[in-house]
């Protein structure tokens, strides 16, 4: 009878991790604010629904506003895809998720005339049944085109890191083969001497040396 108890907290174990598993992560992760010209360039826009907005309906809106310009609508997303007619006609992909969480889009071959403020809008509209309250976010990506990626700063420290650790194994490991070499020199000398000292010994003085038989 003592092993159902058992049997019952395993399977409680199992179905937690399960569950775990199951369960959608949302994490509202920052876009890349750095594009290089002639790539193509996501615009990262996440809003993580809480408990209670799984039933809501979401409106997506992306504006773009240029240097010392005004917002222009560039894309909508309302139960279908809308592109505005513009600089990125035919350039903007969306990206999002089904469950309207991840709600971003792609620009497709940057231009340097690209760079400039994104904004992502998302309203969600509750589905109640008495009324039909509405949520609202934004999210601002200050976009930068170059014409040529730039090193980036973690690689090139990875890199450092990684020629000072060879080069710390590399001297550990010749200070390692030093040491081992002087010590079975040593060893040998010292088995050279005794040896010298051995045959030094006139030949009366060894047969004294030898151990006495008990009868």
């Amino acid at each position: 009878m003592a092993a159902l108890p058992r049997l019952v907290c395993a399977s409680s174990v199992v179905l937690v991790v399960w569950a775990g598993f199951c369960s959608a992560v949302c994490v509202e992760v920052p876009s890349e604010t750095e594009a290089v010209q002639g790539k193509d360039m996501k615009l990262l826009c996440i809003s993580c629904m809480k408990r209670e907005e799984v039933t809501a309906s979401t409106v997506v809106e992306w504006f773009y506003r240029p240097e010392g310009g005004k917002d222009e609508p560039i894309y909508e997303y309302r139960k279908t895809n809308h592109e505005f007619p513009g600089r990125f006609s035919g350039r903007l992909q969306w990206n999002g998720s089904k469950d309207m969480q991840d709600v971003s889009i792609t620009v497709v071959n940057v231009t340097l005339n690209d760079s400039g403020i994104y904004t992502c809008n998302i309203t969600r509209e509750f589905e109640f049944e008495i009324h039909r309250p509405l949520f609202t976010s934004s999210r601002l990506i200050h976009l930068t085109v170059v014409e040529e990626a730039g090193e980036d700063f973690t690689s090139v420290i990875s890199e450092i890191m990684m020629y000072i650790l060879l080069v710390f194994l590399t001297l550990w490991l010749l200070i390692e083969m030093v040491y081992c070499y002087r010590k079975v020199s040593k060893a040998e000398e010292a088995a050279q001497e005794n040896a010298t000292d051995y045959l030094a010994i006139p030949s009366e003085n060894k047969e004294n040396c030898a151990v006495p038989v008990e009868e």
